[in-house]
């Protein structure tokens, strides 16, 4: 799950989603819950579980899940509960206002998922797809929702990949659930509606905060909405790709329309084989390693060296000890 503590803030308005928001780190996955109504605890719920920005070359993709009791789900279609793409921004964002007016009787929670985890994650030696990213998510939704003391009878679920594989899944997982994993099901149930929105407009209002650790002074009209099609989109993926280190933390890496920038603008690395066999060195040759590890201070009193502002304006950080 994710890294931030959504104790530390209550988000009632969009102006507290924006500070919680702007309090979390860029590079890290953030969660929030909201305060689970008492009805939701003693009569049965549904909970809808439905995603945003799984496509688009830039930003988080957010996960989002909503719950209310089974006799007040009439409530979301007075909400005006829709799939999230066929809304206006502007449509969107008063439906969520309305559902954090709406707190006594429906509740909700995202995870926000980096540009950086969802990239580290496509890119490392064991691949973790963006699909085992997705179920993940929506697992730990669940779990979260069942550790906040939500009473779940149903679960609705928009599906990734085949749904009748993935409802087997989670059906492995939570037996004690009814389940129901559909295409579309943002725009068949009610309940994913309500998560759709959640998950769409807390995407939508990250890319409108988001600040550049680079130090990049740009705003959401600078970079457009992230889809690969997007002319804005594609004009910065072309402006902003440093020869060397490539694109700034808000460019998804593993995404081809990425690498295509990054093949054609940056400048080419070959990476030798770790299997290949290594060829005998002389046992008086100093290993190049040697000069990088690190030595104790003779002295507790000995000064801590300071990271030179080149790695930390980068945001790069040691990964590996050699």
């Amino acid at each position: 799950m994710a890294n931030i503590n959504s104790n530390d803030i209550e988000i009632n308005s969009l102006e507290m989603l924006n500070e919680f928001l702007s309090a979390t780190d860029n590079s890290e996955n953030a969660f929030y819950i909201s305060s689970v109504p008492e009805i939701c605890k003693t009569s049965p719920c549904v909970l809808g579980i439905d995603e945003a920005g799984r496509g688009p070359v830039l930003g988080p993709m957010v996960y989002g899940t909503s719950f209310c009791p089974v006799e007040k789900s009439e409530i979301l279609k007075k909400l005006e509960c829709a799939d999230s793409k066929d809304l206006t921004e502007e449509k969107r964002d008063v439906i969520f206002s309305n559902i954090l007016n709406s707190l006594d009787t429906v509740g909700w929670a995202v995870e926000v998922i980096s540009p950086n985890t969802i990239c580290n994650n496509m890119l490392k030696r064991a691949k973790y797809s963006l699909n085992a990213v997705s179920m993940d998510s929506a697992i730990g939704l669940i779990r979260a929702a069942e550790a906040a003391g939500v009473n779940i009878e149903h679960i609705y679920v928009d599906t990734v990949g085949k749904p009748e594989k993935y409802q087997a899944y989670l059906l492995s997982i939570f037996p004690q659930y009814k389940i129901t994993v559909a295409k579309k099901a943002d725009s068949t149930y009610p309940i994913v509606s309500a998560a759709s929105i959640c998950a769409k407009v807390t995407r939508d209002h990250a890319l409108q905060i988001w600040k550049f650790q680079e130090g990049l002074d740009l705003t959401h009209k600078d970079f457009g909405s992230g889809y690969p099609g997007d002319p804005v989109t594609k004009k910065f993926l072309a402006e902003y790709c440093d020869l060397v280190f490539g694109f700034p933390q808000l460019v998804r890496f593993s995404w081809s329309t990425a690498s295509n920038v990054l093949d054609k603008a940056a400048y080419h690395v070959e990476w030798e084989d770790p299997e290949e066999e290594k060829s005998e060195i002389p046992a008086d040759t100093t290993s190049i390693t040697s000069f990088f590890k690190v030595v104790p201070p003779k002295s507790l009193h000995t000064k801590k060296r300071k990271r030179h502002e080149y790695f930390t304006q980068r945001c790069l950080s040691n990964q590996v000890e050699f």
